[in-house]
């Protein structure tokens, strides 16, 4: 059994509070930034591009986040409206993150005319490694609540300020997520640059993630909303009827492509160009 008593709380000035949570999710919005801009120059862009692209997506991703929670727990904010703006205190839905930074990214760079593919193949990327970092905060808060489990690794919260204490032991189920995120940074890793077309990247990222995250909430008590399923298997049942046909649209489309242009034969024409 893991015990955790670190306190949720780092400090706190009148009603005003810094949780871990909120600081490992501003560090998760540098790691993400960072890693993109780091790797921009290998698919010929420049990092001033993705910082420009972040400007969008950064604060497209905190208002999808908190949107998202604000929809799961729309009963105590519709009567509690000011808490709708207490971001520091927690409540960000990871979804609504991904998604609403996406957009926004998305939307910048068509209107820029910047080439929206090759970007979102990096962003990908630093998404998911930001994913993964912003997951400790979780860790040590203990505001996610999971399933109990007797197994060696699982968690107990001590101290009295974190929502999860006085509670049985449960499954670590955000570290769980963490492992995951890591894992897939490593096939997304091994795939960018040669996987194509561009974008095919970012799919590939959407519908591991997706998949992986349905699986994931079922070690998690959260509230269902729909045929006994949380928000975020909900979404994540969406996204996978979305990314998984358009992902082999673009593949089957890829294919032809470079048949016409006279690349490798028809049956054997790999899926990796480069």
């Amino acid at each position: 059994m893991i015990t955790i008593g670190l306190d949720p709380i780092i400090f706190r000035v009148g009603s005003f509070t810094v949780a871990w949570h909120g600081v490992f999710t501003a560090v998760a919005v540098f790691v993400g930034v960072y890693v993109a801009a780091r790797l921009a120059r290998r698919v010929a862009l420049v990092p001033e591009v993705v910082y420009s692209v972040a400007l969008w997506a950064v604060p497209g991703g905190v208002v999808g986040a908190r949107l998202f929670h604000v929809i799961d727990y729309w009963s105590f904010y519709a009567a509690n409206p000011v808490q709708i703006l207490a971001i520091n205190e927690g409540g960000l839905a990871i979804w609504g993150a991904v998604i609403g930074g996406t957009v926004a990214g998305i939307l910048y760079a068509w209107l820029r005319r910047l080439p929206v593919g090759r970007l979102m193949d990096l962003a990908s990327l630093g998404i998911i490694l930001a994913q993964a970092t912003g997951r400790i905060g979780d860790i040590i808060n203990g505001e996610h609540f999971a399933r109990e489990s007797g197994l060696p690794w699982a968690v107990v919260y001590t101290h009295p300020n974190s929502p999860s204490f006085g509670r049985a032991p449960q499954h670590p189920a955000v570290a769980y997520e963490l492992v995951m995120d890591l894992a897939i940074f490593g096939v997304l890793w091994v795939l960018w640059r040669r996987l194509r077309p561009d974008g095919a990247l970012m799919l590939v990222y959407f519908s591991l993630y997706a998949l992986g995250r349905f699986l994931v909430s079922f070690l998690r008590e959260e509230k269902v909303v729909l045929l006994g399923m949380q928000q975020a298997q909900v979404v994540s049942l969406l996204i996978l009827a979305v990314t998984l046909p358009t992902l082999g649209y673009l593949m089957q489309r890829e294919r032809r492509r470079l048949r016409a242009a006279g690349g490798p034969g028809a049956g054997d024409a790999p899926q990796a160009v480069g």
